[in-house]
């Protein structure tokens, strides 16, 4: 118990001198995390929502199709903290079965701006409920809790995320791992005005037991394009390096809300 009061107590501190350090922004403005499989670390402001749609079409090797189209809803609870809400709607691979999957929750905590190795740094702890059926495929009947670590960075023009992901399942084997982790590295820039790209290399490691599979990596990429500071589009592609990735076609949005509660941001 003293090793974790002191790092509460080290996480409290470093968020508290990051706070210390915030430069305005506009809080209507977009906070894009998708398309990529990495987050940033940055979050929606204060009593803001945010949210994010979209399509995905995947192309197995074996021929057969699947797809979802994900939703997740951002909601700013304080300065440098984020409650996301996740479901989506799945049609599994091969399958005629089409229906809301898993929901999940997360919640993403800012603890550091500019660090040293880290640059800005978040942790993002997350609790997924098995609350779709796994008969039809659309639900793993497992209770996941995962945890993501991000760094962000700007490099010129180019910001960069990489993120570390560890995930631990409790229920049924059958559908899907015990123990699962990913890795990614994400880029994305400015091209001119509103249009913009992204890249991103990401893997997930081999997994055992029952649901085990070989690792994947794969790239994805596309252009953005920002309509409006509170709007945001994207399209592009997934093409697997390794494993068994699908190849996918996916497009979505992001749409920045509005405020919920608090004071009105005074004019500029």
């Amino acid at each position: 118990m003293p090793r974790v009061a002191l790092l509460v107590a080290v996480l409290c501190r470093l968020a508290a001198a990051a706070a210390a350090q915030e430069p305005a922004r506009d809080p209507h403005a977009v906070q894009p995390e998708r398309p990529t499989v990495a987050t940033h670390a940055y979050e929606v402001a204060p009593g803001w929502v945010e949210i994010e749609a979209g399509l995905e079409f995947d192309r197995y090797a074996d021929r057969s199709t699947g797809g979802s189209a994900p939703v997740l809803i951002k909601l700013g609870l304080a300065s440098r903290v984020q409650l996301d809400f996740t479901g989506s709607v799945v049609r599994p691979a091969g399958g005629s079965a089409m229906g809301v999957g898993d929901v999940a929750v997360a919640l993403k905590w800012r603890l550091a701006d500019g660090a040293p190795v880290l640059g800005d740094f978040a942790v993002i702890p997350s609790l997924k409920l098995p609350t779709a059926p796994t008969a039809s495929g659309l639900g793993t009947g497992t209770t996941d809790v995962g945890l993501v670590l991000v760094s962000s960075r700007q490099l010129g023009s180019v910001e960069m995320d990489l993120n570390l992901g560890y995930t631990h399942r409790s229920g049924p084997d059958g559908l899907a791992p015990r123990d699962a982790t990913l890795w990614t590295a994400s880029f994305g820039g400015a091209v001119s005005g509103g249009l913009g790209w992204t890249a991103e290399l990401y893997g997930y490691p081999a997994t055992s037991g029952p649901a085990g599979a070989a690792s994947i990596v794969a790239l994805l990429g596309g252009p953005t394009l920002l309509a409006k500071p509170w709007l945001a589009f994207d399209v592009g592609v997934i093409v697997p390096l390794t494993g068994p990735q699908p190849r996918a076609l996916y497009a979505g949005c992001v749409y920045n809300v509005g405020r919920l509660w608090g004071a009105r941001t005074p004019p500029r």
